[in-house]
């Protein structure tokens, strides 16, 4: 025997299929796992590796943090699910020749909207930087200063509005821009403006000395108006509920509700307050839908069926008022107290283990900044979420005052059973 070979590293593969054993994940991952951590010279680190790897995969989890649109979870939970089969996404059934993808969808959204035509991409990011390049491109755009804001992941309006082609002319100030602010924007003979694009702050408020210019006065200048709402709340009578409109909801800018008041194009997301999948919707006037779907850029920034399809079936809901059952979000947004009071009670009776107590759930995703819905929790004493995300299902909650708080409001009653067996196996009684 070699004296040396015990201080030789072993293969990539042996240890590759030395991790097998413990890792399902393929061998070509397994192998480069091994293959790290023995350049690194400890192959002993390779079951780390592939274990953090593992856990780096996409995977359902329980949404236990009282965020109900929780960007970081996938922001609006759905259900969906369809057979390996080919789909009629550009073809035209009546006719056998092609069709378009954004034909029924955009029908649809635009039944739901009150608009006349509708177009959707693949966020709402996306729906500004086409309706801007498509309208606005070497022209100019005012926005409010108050409004030019920077959305989720460091993603600014006037970082999008370069890569648009336009030009941003900032109007007013901070805390107070009106409407002669805006029409000093349009006569100025220095600029050369294409769009007033009023955009919803949705991440932030600001309160105490403060003015803006509402849509309808905007309307008034003879320049075409864009409302980024943001947040995708569709009419804020909520038709589709059998009460009025929560509470949580005042305040929210509305597609319907801008679409009347004079806005030329409305554009927000899919997977907030709509309740859908993640995508971005432009809704309104027909000929600026066909401007923006006549572009390059709407190519590259088109949904694939699965979104449509998905999009399609919350699209549906709405118009058959079927939403509060067939659309995660708004059961659990519609929940009562009491149930959640009930279902809660039933985990603690069930396990032992933890304490009611009443909480305030957020919308999330930058929805109705500041508003919050009442809602239910159980405490167990104690810093519990590491564990709770090693689940196989993992949770995931929050921690309040050093102990962990599970908010029945953003979990599915369906998910009961897991928190009965989670709070059974923490170390408490």
């Amino acid at each position: 025997m070699n004296p040396n070979d015990s201080q030789r590293p072993p293969s990539v593969d042996a240890l590759a299929r030395d991790l097998a054993v413990r890792h399902d994940l393929p061998h070509a991952v397994l192998v480069d796992c091994a293959r790290s951590a023995i350049a690194a010279g400890n192959p002993a680190d390779a079951d780390r590796l592939a274990a953090e790897f593992h856990t780096s995969l996409l995977r359902d989890v329980v949404n236990a943090t009282g965020v109900l649109l929780h960007t970081n979870l996938g922001r609006a939970p759905i259900h969906f699910s369809r057979q390996a089969r080919a789909s009629t996404l550009e073809f035209d059934l009546a006719t056998g020749e092609r069709g378009s993808r954004q034909s029924s969808i955009g029908k649809l959204i635009a039944t739901m909207c009150g608009a006349e035509a509708a177009l959707v991409v693949n966020n709402n990011a996306a729906a500004i930087m086409l309706v801007l390049g498509a309208l606005a491109s070497g022209r100019d755009v005012a926005v409010s200063r108050g409004e030019s804001v920077e959305i989720g992941g460091g993603f600014r309006i006037p970082d999008v509005l370069e890569q648009s082609g336009a030009r941003l002319v900032d109007v007013g100030t901070t805390n107070r821009t009106r409407l002669r602010d805006y029409a000093k924007a349009v006569e100025s003979k220095k600029n050369d403006i294409a769009l007033l694009l009023k955009v919803h702050p949705s991440n932030f408020s600001v309160n105490g000395f403060v003015e803006e210019t509402p849509v309808s006065q905007l309307a008034t200048l003879g320049v075409p108006v864009v409302a980024d709402i943001g947040s995708g709340f569709i009419d804020e009578t909520c038709p589709w509920l059998s009460g009025p409109a929560p509470s949580w909801l005042a305040g929210e800018p509305a597609a319907k509700q801008a679409l009347q008041a004079g806005a030329s194009l409305v554009t927000f997301s899919g997977d907030k307050l709509l309740g859908g999948p993640q995508c971005g919707i432009i809704a309104g006037n027909a000929d600026l839908i066909a401007r923006c779907n006549a572009h390059p850029l709407a190519r590259a920034l088109r949904p694939g069926a699965l979104v449509i399809s998905a999009l399609q079936d919350v699209a549906l809901a709405y118009l058959d008022k079927r939403v509060t059952t067939d659309i995660p979000f708004w059961a659990m947004a519609t929940t009562t107290v009491d149930e959640l009071r009930i279902r809660a009670q039933h985990i603690i009776d069930a396990t032992g283990v933890g304490k009611l107590v009443e909480t305030s759930a957020l919308p999330g995703a930058g929805s109705t900044p500041g508003a919050s819905i009442p809602s239910i929790g159980i405490v167990v004493a104690g810093n519990h979420l590491s564990a709770l995300r090693k689940r196989t299902l993992p949770i995931i909650a929050r921690v309040v005052d050093g102990n962990t708080v599970f908010d029945l409001r953003s979990c599915f009653a369906h998910d009961d059973d897991e928190l009965i067996a989670a709070l059974k196996s923490l170390p408490v009684r």
